[in-house]
């Protein structure tokens, strides 16, 4: 429901009021959670964003829009900029109301400039400790996917640093080690002739459920019909087509009335019926005549599945990944517990340096959302942490109209802790695919510059798409950091500028 604004002015006094509670109820409430997340923090510069964290939590359990309308016509709209600097921005504005009502004894003291910055310095430092330094016109890092001809095309990986890629993501669902050793070498070998620093982020596969095996061969489905998800192929079982999952332990945690999406949300079914072999869905969504596919992915919204994220192909790779990398990229991550299980992992493979290795927790379905304060407390506690918005799956996991909502939610509460966010899937697809952007894929570049760090997949075109990345990342810091307007100056409409060359913003 839309707020309506005040008919009259909210006076300094009674706002000032208003601040004053407000401020000891999340200092209150904030303080306690803190003390609860304390003993887990192992690194003490961790401490103050962790702080601000909890108190961010304690702030926006409440609807504050009332509040922020009342503000505005006195010219202290600035609690929607509050994510990185709770204390310090509240204590900001209820000086100056106090200094309005002519109150100056009871308030708390007004935050020095170095404290109302203080969040914001602290965040380019994780982002540098994960990331590494970064040279040029922009802050926000360029993550590329390593395609298979990395490992035996140097020139590839020179020309990409040389665009401005500042980090090279190798997907351990795809190759084997002895190319990402080929891959790692070239990229190595590349930074040292271009001089440009490359941090290496290798990305664990985790337990993704996929299509192990169908029956018959060739399948397709339209709305209406009817399909079996089972644990083994059964000939004999009928005239319903049948298909496997590549993890069969799913399927007894599957109940009736459940969504089950495959291939990336592009076919749904909602499962009828349940025996002890497995369940039987009708569908519901798809494009007719959609051919089922070995190795298309399967999501399971309704499900609260029990899955270990680490498989054993993945425990392999951490050893790989020791020697190699700089950063693990953890998907299926859903609880602290999650992140301590990767963190025993790395001490088991890494020893003493196990903390100097960099963590980046894919967040893709409801419950990861949700334990998200406390899997940042285990993991930027301890060591270089950032946070994956991976959109792919997070949008069949929640349903693609609240993907918007939750990336805000995931961006703001990661900004109140300092940590990092990768904004990932689908940037500038149609131009790494296909040479060509749509324009709504430049919009959504655009607002990534609201993140640390934008991810490109791998396509014959992944060098134009780091180009105009590059391009509009920087344009964008010009005028926006974070949620914040620069207001640089809109060289658009100045009078003495004509309106159609691209040098007009220049």
């Amino acid at each position: 429901m839309l707020l309506e604004a005040p008919t009259v002015p909210i006076s300094p006094a009674a706002l000032l009021h208003s601040l004053l509670e407000l401020r000891q109820e999340i200092t209150k409430e904030g303080e306690a959670r803190f003390q609860e997340w304390q003993l887990k923090i192992k690194r003490s510069e961790f401490i103050p964003s962790a702080r601000n964290l909890a108190y961010y939590l304690a702030l926006r359990w409440r609807d504050l829009r009332a509040m922020q309308m009342a503000l505005m016509p006195w010219g202290l709209s600035s609690l929607g900029r509050i994510e990185s600097r709770v204390l310090p921005n509240l204590d900001a504005v209820i000086n100056t109301l106090g200094a309005l009502c002519h109150t100056h004894g009871s308030l708390p003291p007004r935050p020095p400039l170095d404290a109302f910055f203080a969040g914001d310095r602290q965040l380019r430092r994780q982002t540098e400790e994960l990331f590494g330094p970064i040279r040029g016109k922009r802050h926000v890092r360029i993550m590329v996917t390593l395609p298979t001809e990395a490992a035996t095309d140097r020139q590839w990986s020179i020309t990409l640093l040389r665009k401005g890629m500042n980090c090279a993501r190798v997907n351990c669902a795809h190759d084997d080690p002895a190319t990402w050793e080929a891959m790692i070498e070239h990229l190595r070998a590349a930074s040292h002739i271009t001089g440009q620093p490359c941090k290496i982020l290798m990305d664990l596969g985790g337990p993704k459920p996929r299509i192990a095996d169908i029956f018959p061969e060739t399948v397709r489905v339209h709305s209406g019909d009817r399909l079996r998800l089972t644990t083994e192929i059964c000939p004999e079982g009928g005239e319903i087509p049948q298909f496997t999952c590549s993890l069969p332990e799913i399927v007894p945690q599957l109940e009736v009335g459940q969504r089950v999406w495959i291939d990336d949300g592009r076919t749904g079914g909602r499962i009828v019926s349940k025996d002890a072999q497995g369940v039987e869905l009708t569908i519901t969504h798809c494009k007719e005549g959609q051919r089922l596919k070995v190795a298309k992915g399967l999501n399971f919204p309704d499900s609260d599945l029990r899955l270990c994220p680490l498989t054993a192909s993945d425990r392999e790779h951490l050893a790989f990944a020791c020697r190699y990398a700089d950063i693990i990229g953890y998907s299926y991550v859903q609880s602290a517990e999650d992140i301590a299980l990767l963190q025993r992992e790395l001490a088991h493979c890494c020893g003493d340096c196990a903390d100097q290795m960099g963590i980046i927790a894919k967040i893709e379905t409801p419950k990861a959302i949700r334990a998200l304060p406390e899997m940042i407390i285990q993991a930027a506690g301890r060591q270089p942490f950032g946070v994956m918005i991976a959109r792919g799956d997070l949008a069949v996991e929640i349903g693609y109209q609240r993907l918007a909502e939750m990336q805000e939610e995931i961006l703001w509460l990661c900004e109140a802790a300092h940590v990092p966010v990768v904004w990932a899937t689908q940037v500038l697809e149609n131009l790494v695919k296909k040479g060509v952007p749509s324009r709504a894929e430049i919009t959504d570049a655009a607002m990534a510059e609201r993140a640390e760090c934008v991810m490109l997949n791998k396509g014959p075109y992944v060098g134009l798409a780091v180009d105009i990345l590059d391009d509009v990342l920087a344009r964008m810091e010009a005028h926006q950091q974070k949620k914040t307007p620069q207001l640089r100056a809109l060289h658009s409409w100045h009078p003495d500028k004509t309106i159609g060359r691209p040098s007009i913003c220049d």
